[in-house]
């Protein structure tokens, strides 16, 4: 059964198209999991509002960033803001604040 339905705002959508094919194949399975069972390997809470799908793949940590739309009764929707290849073992600040500029811009336009 699926939990959510993902998706991709014009920055995450962009961050997956430079992306080479298997590292988006990884991605896509990470997140299919994740809308069907949450798990903190894969798709955890980092801040407030603002969640992470985690990717491992040859060596490189990817990230989508994402926050919840809970709006609609019948679907619910985790909308992917911006992605990166994290480099440090924090999560950059920078990153968030950036998932949790365009949340805000989300909700005043909708």
């Amino acid at each position: 059964m699926k939990l959510f339905e993902t998706i991709f705002l014009t920055q995450a959508d962009k961050f997956v198209k430079k992306l080479d094919k298997k590292s988006t194949k990884k991605l896509f399975f990470v997140i299919r999991n994740a809308e069907q069972n949450i798990d903190p390997k894969f798709f955890k809470k980092l801040r407030n509002e603002i969640w992470e799908f985690k990717v491992k793949f040859a060596d490189k940590q990817i990230r989508i960033l994402a926050f919840w739309d809970k709006t609609n009764k019948l679907k619910t929707l985790v909308i992917a803001s911006n992605g990166f290849y994290k480099k440090t073992q924090k999560t950059p600040e920078s990153e968030i604040d950036r998932a949790e500029r365009i949340r805000k811009k989300y909700f005043e336009t909708k």
